[in-house]
């Protein structure tokens, strides 16, 4: 049996540069699949994603979705793209266990968990809402770090520089006073130690950014952001909170997993040689 992609429909190509396509997956031109295709409108062409590989229940583990997979890589190879992402949900252990076998590499992983009751602050600490002064900061060091997390994934830096920009405007449209948004200081015996930022929605909390001072790191001050994050959350009545992770991030993975934080989703990648 052959298994082939076959298009769906033209390739689409939006005015802000993006291209998409989706193919059934084919076995001896019998339809028992889909993929979908695109490049990352953020990042350039040279970036593309896997943004839905599915195989029908009965055609499972037979090699469909390797296949398809391979085939999917030289179509985003033929578009230009130097590196491919896909993001997986944590239960899909097929699915990850397909990726990791084809030489995808974990970037980040989406955790999240139910908000119960916040433990208190450790004696001598203490959480205050920025000032203007403290936000002005904390946002020129966030921007700062976010754009060397996308030069160190290949993003160009006059475009990581772009993409922070953008971000930031996008999710902070009113900088501080941003709906949804909260952002504390944690101070220590009278010193500032680390900075919290915390959204809440209607689905929840989610952290978009903690950070302990490097001479304060391995003083227990993370977990202490972390337990004012799940108490602005609970205070907001959500019920859950979330966060994202680099990989190669591990006392941050080790202290979320301590507070029973658990992965939804993984995000990998691929360099297409």
């Amino acid at each position: 049996m052959t298994t082939t992609l076959r298009p769906t429909a033209p390739e689409r190509r939006d005015p802000d540069g993006r291209r998409s396509r989706s193919y059934d997956i084919c076995v001896n031109s019998r339809p028992v699949g889909r993929i979908d295709l695109a490049t990352d409108a953020r990042f350039g062409p040279a970036f593309g994603r896997i943004a839905r590989l599915a195989v029908d229940e009965r055609d499972r583990h037979r090699g469909r979705g390797t296949v398809a997979l391979l085939a999917a890589e030289e179509v985003l190879r033929g578009w230009g793209c130097g590196q491919v992402a896909v993001s997986v949900p944590a239960d899909a252990t097929a699915a990850l266990g397909l990726v990791g076998a084809l030489g995808y590499t974990e970037r980040s992983r989406t955790m999240a968990k139910r908000l119960g009751t916040a433990p208190g602050l450790p004696a001598g600490s203490v959480a205050r809402p920025m000032d203007e002064d403290d936000f002005e900061r904390w946002q020129a060091g966030a921007k700062a770090g976010y754009v060397q997390d996308l030069v160190d994934r290949g993003v160009p830096r006059d475009t990581a520089e772009a993409e922070a920009d953008r971000d930031h405007a996008s999710a902070l449209p009113r900088g501080q006073a941003s709906p949804g948004a909260v952002f504390r200081v944690l101070a220590h015996d009278g010193v500032d130690v680390g900075t919290l930022w915390v959204m809440l929605r209607d689905t929840g909390a989610f952290v978009f950014d903690v950070e302990v001072g490097e001479p304060f790191r391995g003083r227990g001050h993370g977990r202490a952001l972390m337990h004012v994050a799940e108490h602005e959350g609970l205070a907001a009545g959500a019920r859950t909170i979330g966060l994202k992770v680099f990989a190669g991030n591990a006392p941050a993975l080790r202290l979320y997993e301590s507070l029973g934080y658990e992965a939804t989703h993984y995000h990998l990648y691929k360099p297409l040689l």
